[in-house]
């Protein structure tokens, strides 16, 4: 049935002939704090229980997501992840089978690791979640630089630290952030309604608002503007983790799955986009290990430095899942990013990371061996 309902999609995403550059637009996305742990093997039945994992329903919860094997619960949990980014791309991070992806900034938590993966480098200068204007440029920011993606460039998330982190102002980046409406002239019918909801809302904390209207507000724009490079900045799965319930982790990691099997379908139905995008998929950090620490990650938590990259689009090889693989960071998704557009982030910004040359086509990325 999976396969069916996924089937439409693979074909649309299936590789061109190697050699030549097909991407054009690239869509990164953040999963807040989501373990490399339910990436891989799906829902931790330790963590199934109400004394754990905070869990309201352990039986409901454990027939939506528990399974007979690490395989199927990752499928159950991310349906599009597994059914379609891994069968046509590639997913790295799975410690376990000799994948290791981490994070370098040493902090191991939101605004250092943010920066780490806009940016390409730890900066040892941003050491908590201070809303302080970020002094470093973003990959985003210096395409947006660029006449090809001038204007052309938004970001979407559900925190609104973003605008310091993007540096809004020095920038001039799009970033629809936390409780802020969507701005500017020629507003959609659906954009000014996501704007009443967001303003009739009894919003509990003052800097974040929920996936669905990030989701909503990035899908509306993209209808009506068609951005080449979107970046979408999802939260809920770290927000849920720190207050212990492990059932709304794993019910916001699926919902975020659904939503990028929405956005795919809508790529893969625009001429603009239908073969010329490709999507990065991420997180800011790790978290510690069942059946306490995982509420918890940052420089006390050491293992909170494991994370997970997945890379999907036709200028990536079908690899799928890595295996017995050289190490990736979090470092390397910035010139990623930029590669898989024909674009040479690193040498830009010599202390950003190479791109990950295997999840480039088989030319190869700017600046890595294979172009030397």
């Amino acid at each position: 049935m999976l396969a069916s309902f996924f089937a439409p999609l693979l074909l649309l995403t299936s590789l061109s002939l190697p050699g030549a550059h097909h991407t054009e637009n690239v869509v990164l996305v953040t999963y807040d704090g989501l373990r490399w742990q339910e990436v891989f093997s799906g829902a931790d039945d330790a963590l199934l229980t109400k004394k754990e994992g905070g869990v309201h329903d352990p039986d409901a919860l454990r027939a939506a997501y528990g399974r007979g094997t690490p395989e199927a619960r990752r499928e159950a949990l991310l349906p599009f992840l597994w059914g379609v980014v891994a069968r046509q791309g590639q997913v790295y991070g799975n410690g376990q089978r000799g994948s290791v992806a981490r994070v370098t900034n040493g902090r191991n938590f939101s605004y250092p690791g943010y920066q780490e993966i806009l940016c390409g480098f730890g900066d040892p200068k941003i050491d908590s979640n201070d809303k302080v204007l970020n002094a470093n440029v973003s990959v985003l920011e210096w395409l947006n630089g660029k006449d090809a993606f001038r204007g052309r460039v938004a970001a979407f998330t559900e925190w609104d630290c973003f605008p310091f982190i993007l540096n809004r102002g020095r920038s001039g980046l799009l970033v629809n952030a936390g409780l802020a409406p969507m701005e500017g002239e020629g507003l959609s019918e659906r954009e000014k309604i996501l704007n009443r909801v967001l303003a009739d809302t009894n919003w509990e904390h003052a800097d974040q608002r929920s996936d669905a209207l990030t989701y909503n507000f990035a899908e509306a724009y993209f209808e009506r503007k068609h951005p080449r490079v979107l970046y979408l900045g999802f939260g809920e799965t770290d927000e849920w983790a720190h207050a212990g319930r492990y059932d709304l982790v794993l019910e916001g990691a699926h919902r975020i799955d659904g939503y990028l099997a929405r956005l795919w379908a809508a790529v893969q139905a625009t001429p603009e986009y239908a073969g010329k995008t490709s999507l990065v998929i991420t997180t800011d950090h790790g978290r510690g290990d069942a059946p306490l620490a995982w509420k918890d990650h940052g420089e006390k938590v050491p293992v909170s430095d494991k994370i997970w990259i997945a890379v999907l689009g036709p200028d990536t090889p079908a690899l799928g899942e890595r295996k017995d693989c050289a190490e990736v960071t979090q470092s390397q998704v910035a010139a990623t990013v930029a590669a898989l557009l024909g674009e040479d982030w690193k040498a830009a910004e010599p202390r950003a990371g190479a791109p990950i040359a295997e999840a480039v086509a088989p030319g190869g990325a700017p600046g890595s061996a294979k172009d030397r």
